[in-house]
């Protein structure tokens, strides 16, 4: 079997993975549903194949970043006779967020087709993904998830080795709950601080000047103050990452009472229709909730 790499996802931080492994130099095949990126795959020196087998045919390692459980089982024909073909000799790489469960029992199904699987979940959005600035969290067999780890430097500001499959993906949804809850906290403050008249500009440099300061809250106070929400990670996806670490908490019995306000807000931005938008459009969802007081507070204004 060849010893190219195949990367399956080409989405808001799969295409950006796929070029810097391809401008790294990696041997690289890339297949998508969608292949409106191709052109720039083939630029940076990626083939691209016409048909999934393709890639199973041609590569030893598939990456997947996919965005769900149903999309990973699609691609690697999971519950059906071409599951076994696809997964046996290879080591398949999730880059994904799923469920430590659903993980846990993938990784269990390609070991008994005799396939290897490493788990290697990301932190980090779109722009961290384009500078190559991620940071990788690994899980799995230690030398498999040595080869991982070292096929993946390009991707990544720094990896973890985080010990057997599930581990990565449970650190990965705490991670994501520091994160959910801090962005959703910056945009509070933000939303409390427009209502008192105060420049977001300044409010802006203020809050990049203090302690609380990090590479997100200066990426996400700037589009607050300048209302862009362009994707960087999409409403849908954080939403879908705030359903997991709420049931993770709940299959533990752990509270989580600040993420389950948090994935209420998430979930009413999404219903207003703002799923492909950046997660700072959560401000749309508390800016409905001053409505709602105000005409509480207010009713004559109602009419």
């Amino acid at each position: 079997m060849a010893t190219q790499t195949g990367f399956v996802g080409l989405g808001v931080m799969g295409t950006p993975m796929a070029l810097n492994l391809a401008r790294a130099g990696t041997p690289l095949a890339v297949w998508s549903r969608s292949p409106d990126q191709y052109d720039a795959l083939r630029e940076a020196g990626a083939r691209t194949v016409e048909h999934i087998d393709d890639l199973f045919d041609d590569c030893r390692t598939i990456i997947l970043m996919l965005a769900n459980d149903n999309a990973i089982d699609t691609v690697l024909g999971r519950h059906t006779p071409a599951f076994e073909a696809r997964v046996r000799g290879h080591v398949i790489v999730n880059m994904g967020t799923n469920s430590a469960a659903y993980s846990l029992e993938l990784a269990q199904e390609i070991a008994a087709a005799g396939g290897r699987y490493v788990e290697a979940p990301v932190s980090g959005s779109r722009k961290p993904a384009e500078a190559g600035q991620l940071v990788v969290m690994l899980a799995g067999e230690p030398d498999d998830v040595d080869a991982v780890r070292a096929l993946v430097q390009p991707l990544c500001r720094d990896s973890f080795t985080c010990g057997a499959v599930p581990a990565a993906l449970t650190m990965k949804l705490a991670v994501n709950l520091f994160l959910i809850t801090m962005v959703t906290g910056l945009t509070e403050a933000t939303h409390f601080a427009q209502r008192h008249g105060i420049d977001l500009a300044l409010f802006a440099n203020v809050l990049n000047a203090s302690p609380m300061a990090s590479d997100v809250s200066r990426v996400k106070i700037d589009k607050l103050a300048m209302q862009d929400f362009s994707v960087q990670a999409a409403i849908t996806d954080v939403l879908k990452n705030a359903r997991l670490v709420a049931e993770a908490a709940r299959g533990a019995g752990v509270a989580s009472p600040l993420l389950d306000l948090c994935h209420a807000l998430y979930g009413e931005t999404e219903a207003l229709g703002l799923g492909k938008q950046d997660m700072v459009a959560v401000v749309r969802a508390i800016e409905a909730r001053t409505s709602a007081i105000e005409q509480t507070d207010h009713p004559a204004a109602q009419g």
